[in-house]
């Protein structure tokens, strides 16, 4: 019996979408399904019905009656209360809902820049001034004069390198005076798409050549950046290293004598495995897999992508990690738009940039619906130890979307266990999260597709609970019944041990005890059939 459950699923409809002018096919104690709701869950069912006599239309609006009495039988006795049923519910809503929240042609811009942006690598420089998460508009606003300062004397001649030693709060532009390491100036070589984060990524690649940047703001802080070439990317590549991780003069005796060795044809990966100081890599001999530029320290970067011919290997060279020979394995150029398309949609989809298609449908709803804040009741984000303040007091309207009034307690539960960011900004994310809930809270509503698969999943839950209630658990934990129905249905076995077959006949004790339900639920319920919308349906389907 499960697996008509789960055919009849598949076709639950809503009779508030459906036609105006539609005809009743069949009411239920008052509750009517129009002719189009009934062919809408006879047309999906289709495929999945494998021969004539299934195919009768007569027969699957009687199964779609019992179907619509088993769910108000379920309704009846709430079984749309348990927790586990609202819980799962609530899952699905989250999932259904997820491609309503985004904005597709946003999406598709997003996948043309990141094509563009792997076809094309940039070389850039960068200063970073570090801002708390919880810093004060005050603060934000300080440190962004002070960056913007640092840009005004690049600009009126003083090096970025020299700026970016002495102030960049990025450890790597800095010297370090304990281990002798020079600071990189703030210079971070090439980088291609998703190597940064992503506002870091979208400022290096709207900024000029040569041309310096306003200060921009990351997770990490404010940034100004000097962009120093863009030029097309050589793709990917693969390739293996060997390591000597002593950067001492008996370090590079060591890596001297290594390259000696592969000068005189000795194999890369025999001298890797045998050499070596990279535990992840020696025992594939050296192999690094597949990466563009950006992966890897600047000073492999830029050995390994200067090798031309598949095999070459470089010279020995230093890294902080120790002295390397790097050998190219293989070349992954770029491919078409076309050919990346998918990848670069699903690179898009897992990163934060998809952040920004959220707030591109809450910038559409701001101008779609009314939204107003109420100042009066805002003042509580002046108060000290917000979640101290008793509940009672928070039952002012802090912010109404359409006829939606939201108060101050739900913003207080939102803040909870958000204490890491400025109030004001909480506020902000507070009331974008609201703007989103309304609009899935209305999608039933605006979205009659939408509408259609969360019913049909609804009911279909709240079936299978019954059926597990009714029929499943009772057929097999009613031990009494069960022989009782063997001993009285022997003649329909070819034996009389149960324990044989007890899988069959538990199947069939199910069958009669379904069967007999739905006889109860039918004598219970006013049913009614239009015979003449029933004929029209038979005639359609016959010609069709």
């Amino acid at each position: 019996m499960k697996k008509i459950v789960l055919l009849l699923v598949l076709g639950v409809s809503i009779s508030a979408f459906s036609q105006k002018k539609d005809k009743t096919l069949v009411t239920i104690d008052g509750e009517k399904t129009t002719v189009s709701e009934f062919k809408r869950v006879y047309e999906k069912n289709l495929d999945a019905i494998d021969n004539k006599e299934a195919k009768s239309v007569s027969k699957n609006l009687d199964l779609y009656i019992n179907y619509k009495l088993k769910v108000k039988e379920a309704y009846s006795i709430h079984l749309d209360t348990l927790p586990s049923y609202k819980r799962e519910m609530e899952t699905y809503k989250n999932q259904l809902s997820a491609p309503y929240l985004q904005d597709t042609t946003f999406i598709d811009q997003l996948v043309k820049d990141a094509y563009f942006r792997t076809k094309n690598q940039v070389k850039a420089k960068h200063i970073l001034l570090r801002l708390p998460r919880e810093a004060s508009p005050k603060d934000t606003l300080m440190l962004y004069n002070k960056i913007l300062e640092l840009r005004e004397r690049i600009l009126k001649g003083e090096k970025f390198e020299a700026i970016a030693a002495q102030y960049s709060e990025d450890k790597s532009a800095q010297d370090d005076p304990k281990t002798g390491r020079k600071g990189n100036g703030g210079n971070l070589g090439y980088f291609a798409a998703f190597n940064m984060v992503y506002p870091f990524e979208v400022a290096a690649y709207n900024t000029k050549v040569g041309e310096i940047s306003m200060p921009f703001r990351t997770q990490f802080g404010y940034h100004i950046m000097q962009v120093d070439d863009l030029k097309e990317s050589k793709g990917e590549i693969e390739a293996a290293h060997i390591l000597i991780r002593d950067t001492t003069a008996v370090g590079k005796l060591k890596i001297d004598s290594i390259y000696t060795k592969l000068k005189n044809k000795e194999k890369f990966e025999d001298l890797a495995m045998q050499y070596s100081e990279d535990p992840g890599s020696k025992k594939n001999g050296g192999k690094l897999g597949k990466f563009g530029t950006g992966r890897m320290v600047k000073p492999f970067d830029d050995a390994v992508f200067a090798l031309e011919n598949i095999n070459d290997f470089s010279k020995p060279f230093k890294t902080r990690f120790g002295w390397h020979i790097a050998k190219l394995l293989k070349k992954h150029p770029i491919q078409s738009f076309d050919e990346m398309k998918k990848e670069l949609k699903e690179k898009v989809k897992k990163s934060s940039r998809m952040q920004l298609s959220e707030k591109a449908v809450v910038n559409k709803l701001k101008k779609e619906y009314t939204i107003t804040e109420f100042e009066e009741a805002k003042k509580i984000l002046n108060k000290k130890n917000l979640t101290a303040l008793p509940i009672d007091s928070l039952q002012s309207t802090i912010l109404r979307i359409n006829d939606k009034n939201i108060t101050q307690e739900a913003f207080i539960k939102y803040i909870r266990n958000r204490r890491h960011l400025a109030v004001f900004k909480l506020f902000e994310m507070f009331e974008e999260e609201e703007i989103l809930t309304y609009y899935k809270e209305n999608l039933i509503y605006t979205e009659p597709e939408y509408a259609y698969t969360l019913k049909e999943y609804e009911d279909g839950l709240l079936l299978f609970e019954l059926m597990q209630e009714k029929i499943w658990t009772k057929s097999s934990s009613d031990t009494i019944g069960l022989q009782k129905f063997f001993d009285t249905h022997t003649t329909n076995y070819k034996t009389t041990d149960l324990k044989s077959i007890k899988g069959q006949v538990i199947n069939d004790y199910q069958n009669f005890l379904e069967e007999n339900w739905i006889a109860d639920l039918r004598k219970k319920s006013k049913i009614k059939v239009s015979k003449k919308e029933l004929k029209k349906l038979i005639n359609f389907y016959k010609n069709k």
